[in-house]
């Protein structure tokens, strides 16, 4: 299917800015529009850029329109500054994103999750992850695709002191995750976002949401 237009949050992240960039390359979108909270200081003839507050998305709501839309957003508790802040970037925010996006009649999303994702957990990050997924399930989009990162590798625009200690294990004694533990190798932003894009695009996934990291 070609002529498709697709929606993207978290445009300058890791995993979104890779997910920005194979779109504009991918012959099958036609037009691309991301939403962000400062220029992102790209430009391609395909790319439509919305700069908009996203923690209030009935901002732009009326332009959350198209085929696919990609949600990529995630913080620390760190820049954060607060588990209830933290609940609200990585919970809520996509939340109100997925419910407007079904109301427009976007037929396809996938978003960034965690490895570990889990509502019941007594961890917050996972916990917060895994009522994010319970939400954006909730909004009815026709195809839902949840992809469950282990730790994401590739160059951030910020310095995140524990993942960059986690990256150096990786690199050490990653070969080390085998069999069950496969799934905890670290795994490139630039494979998760290609995932992402072919998983909305093949038809042949049936009812499977959710992709762990060795899935991508």
């Amino acid at each position: 299917m070609k002529g498709k237009t697709a929606i993207v949050f978290g445009a300058t992240g890791l995993t979104g800015s890779e997910v920005v960039r194979q779109l504009l390359e991918d012959e099958r979108y036609e037009r691309v529009k991301i939403f962000a909270r400062h220029d992102p200081q790209i430009s391609h003839k395909k790319l439509e850029v919305h700069i908009s507050d996203i923690s209030d998305v009935n901002n732009c709501s009326e332009h959350i329109t198209g085929d696919d839309i990609f949600i990529c957003l995630g913080t620390t508790i760190r820049k954060a500054g607060s588990i209830k802040a933290m609940e609200e970037a990585d919970r809520d925010i996509p939340a109100a994103i997925a419910d407007v996006a079904a109301a427009n009649d976007v037929r396809g999303l996938a978003v960034v999750s965690s490895i570990g994702a889990n509502a019941g957990s007594r961890n917050y990050y996972l916990r917060i992850k895994g009522e994010m997924e319970q939400l954006v399930r909730n909004a009815g989009i026709t195809k839902t695709v949840i992809v469950r990162p282990s730790m994401l590798l590739g160059n951030r625009n910020e310095f995140r002191f524990g993942e960059e200690a986690g990256k150096l294990i990786m690199r050490a004694f990653g070969f080390l995750f085998v069999g069950r533990l496969r799934k905890y190798r670290g795994i490139q932003g630039a494979d998760v976002a290609a995932a992402m894009i072919r998983i909305l695009n093949s038809p042949a996934t049936g009812d499977k949401v959710i992709y762990e990291s060795d899935e991508l």
